[in-house]
């Protein structure tokens, strides 16, 4: 088993797929105005430093950071395929990008995810992430919820 995290522009092959397939799955649990991430394309307008993680060489999972000043840096688009699911990707993923925001000076990781996320919420707990306010552009939403974790 060899798991790699390599930066990626979110319109390679591998990006638009696994980003397709996480759409498609909120698509089933959420109406499309609680649903807030980011197009391929406004991936790239937004600057988001976008990566892919591979299992062996396939592409199995995916997560971006856009920095906001130097305020902090919001989590997009994560995303773990679930033949992967439980075998660290999502954990591994989640500290690679703390890791490349620390390394850009940023201390404050934020991120909104939808309450049906039972699995993605877990880890985010487990990791640190406090539940706070809605933030940023974000409105009250009874099916979102929103987090944040400080760097060390």
């Amino acid at each position: 088993m060899t798991i790699s995290i390599a930066q990626e522009q979110p319109d390679s092959v591998d990006a638009i797929e696994l980003i397709n397939e996480l759409e498609a799955s909120l698509a089933l649990y959420y109406p499309p105005e609680s649903r807030h991430g980011y197009s391929v394309e406004k991936l790239l307008r937004s600057s988001v430093a976008f990566f892919v993680a591979r299992y062996d060489d396939m592409a199995a999972g995916c997560g971006g950071v856009q920095f906001f000043g130097t305020e902090y840096g919001e989590i997009k688009r994560m995303y773990v395929r679930p033949h992967y699911r439980g075998r660290g990707l999502g954990k591994r993923l989640l500290n690679h990008l703390a890791e490349y925001s620390q390394q850009h000076g940023i201390r404050l990781l934020r991120l909104e995810t939808g309450i049906y996320q039972e699995a993605a919420i877990s880890l985010y707990e487990h990791l640190g992430f406090q539940h706070i306010p809605p933030f940023g552009t974000y409105r009250e939403d009874p099916l979102s919820l929103c987090f944040e974790k400080r760097l060390a």
